[in-house]
C-alpha cells in the first residue's frame, strides 16, 4: 500500500485547482475562472489524485459530483484557503505598523471627555505606539515647547501664545475656594472687595512671574493676592493649604468636586464674576511633528469637528 504525502510535499497549486474545481462544479467553469486551459485543469486534478492515493471527483456521470473523500478533503482544503485569504488581509492593515512613542504633557487633574476619547481611540487604531504622559503646569509647558522647538502639551491659557500652533479644545471653569474653617465658609454670593484683602494660597508660576497659568490672571483680575500665604506649582499642594486654612485661593471647579462634597472646601460664588480659562493643544510652529505626534493632533481635530459639543 502507498505511503500517504507528507504535507510538506503536497502540491498547493493543484489544492487550489481542486478547490476551484469543486466551487465551480466542473472542469470546464474552473478553468475559465483560473484562466487555464480545460485539458491543464483535468491534468492537475489527475496529478492531486495520484498524490493523494484516491479519487476525488465521480467520473463518466452527467452531473458534476465529488466523492465522500474527495468532499471531505475539499472542506479542509476551503478552510486552508480561507485562513490564506485572512492573511492576505491581515497583512494589508496598516494600522500595526505605525510605531513609536508619543509623549504629551499635560495639567495636572484635566478632567475632560474629548481627552478621554482621544487617548481611547488613539489605542484602537495605532496599538503599537505606546504612551509616555507628563504632567505639568502650563507655564513649564509652554516654556519646554518654546525653547526645544518639539513636544506636543495640553495647556489652561488666557490667550494663544505667538509663535506656537495653539488649538483652542473647551472652557475650564474656575471658583475662588476657601476651607471650612475660613470666616467666608458657607456664603452664598460675595462681592469680590470682601475677598480682597484675605490671604490667598498661589501656584507657584504666579509668585515667579511666569505669567502663564490661567489662575494668576484670574487673580490678578480680581485684585487679589496682597498677602500671599502659600505657594506650590503643584494643584494638589494648592488644594491642600486652602483645605487646610491657610487663604483662600483659585482651583478648576471639577478638580475638587469630592472636597466640596465633602464640606472641606466652600465655592465662593462672585456676583457677577464668572471665572474660566481655555484649554488648548499647543505645539511648535517650527518645527515638523513627529509621526505619532501628527496622528494625535490629526485626531483631535477629527473629534472636534465630529463633535462640536466636546469643545
Amino acid at each position: 500500500m502507498p505511503s500517504k504525502p507528507a504535507i510538506a510535499d503536497l502540491n498547493w497549486n493543484l489544492l487550489r485547482s481542486f478547490c476551484v474545481i469543486a466551487e465551480e462544479q466542473g472542469i470546464t467553469r474552473a478553468a475559465k475562472r483560473l484562466n487555464m486551459s480545460q485539458p491543464s485543469v483535468s491534468l492537475a486534478l489527475q496529478r492531486l489524485e495520484e498524490q493523494l492515493g484516491c479519487q476525488l471527483v465521480f467520473r463518466g456521470s452527467r452531473h458534476f459530483a465529488l466523492t465522500l473523500r474527495g468532499e471531505k478533503i475539499y472542506q479542509e482544503c476551503a478552510e486552508i484557503f480561507r485562513g490564506v485569504d485572512r492573511i492576505a488581509v491581515l497583512s494589508e492593515d496598516r494600522n500595526d505598523e505605525e510605531f513609536g512613542e508619543l509623549t504629551l504633557s499635560i495639567i495636572s487633574r484635566l478632567q475632560s471627555p474629548l481627552i478621554d476619547e482621544a487617548l481611547r481611540l488613539y489605542h484602537q487604531r495605532y496599538p503599537s505606539i505606546t504612551w509616555r504622559i507628563e504632567v505639568q503646569n502650563s507655564a513649564e509647558t509652554v516654556r519646554r515647547i518654546t525653547q526645544e522647538k518639539t513636544g506636543i502639551g495640553i495647556c489652561l491659557l488666557t490667550k494663544p501664545i505667538i509663535g506656537l500652533t495653539c488649538r483652542y479644545l473647551f472652557r475650564e471653569e474656575f471658583s475662588v475656594f476657601c476651607g471650612a474653617e475660613h470666616r467666608l465658609f458657607g456664603k452664598t454670593e460675595i462681592d469680590v472687595r470682601d475677598l480682597q484683602q484675605e490671604s490667598v494660597v498661589a501656584f507657584t508660576c504666579a509668585t515667579e512671574g511666569m505669567g502663564l497659568e490661567p489662575m494668576t490672571m484670574l487673580r490678578e483680575g480680581l485684585g487679589l493676592g496682597n498677602r500671599i500665604s502659600g505657594s506650590s506649582h503643584d494643584l494638589e499642594e494648592v488644594r491642600r493649604m486652602i483645605v487646610c486654612g491657610l487663604g483662600i485661593g483659585i482651583l478648576p471647579a471639577v478638580a475638587v468636586v469630592e472636597e466640596v462634597e465633602k464640606g472641606q472646601l466652600w465655592p465662593l460664588k462672585l456676583v457677577d464674576q464668572p471665572l474660566g480659562a481655555d484649554v488648548f493643544l499647543v505645539h511648535s510652529q517650527q518645527s515638523q511633528l513627529t509621526p505619532p505626534e501628527q496622528l494625535f493632533v490629526d485626531l483631535i481635530e477629527e473629534l472636534l469637528n465630529l463633535y462640536p459639543e466636546m469643545s
